[in-house]
């Protein structure tokens, strides 16, 4: 077992020292300088999507009300007679 784990180890860094294991924060950094993210863009990238998220949450929290009930329920399709 030790042997497929050395092996996905060598496959995940492009077989380049064949013998060495890398834990997975150091695969995770890899592929992020492989794609051209620094740690820094990446935090940066992080916070600007989670204030997007409170943002969104907030305006929905701003148009529901405080006074506002729980939706009312739907009516039917009216029933229409035909002549």
């Amino acid at each position: 077992m030790a042997e497929r784990d050395e092996g996905a180890a060598a496959s995940a860094e492009g077989g380049a020292r064949p013998g060495r294991k890398l834990k997975a924060c150091c695969l995770v950094s890899e592929m992020l300088e492989e794609a051209g993210l620094d740690r820094a863009k990446a935090r940066a990238l992080k916070r600007q999507v989670l204030e997007g998220l409170i943002l969104l949450c907030r305006w929905q929290l701003e148009r529901m009300g405080p006074d506002q009930g729980p939706p009312r329920p739907r009516r039917g399709p009216r029933k229409v007679t035909v002549q």
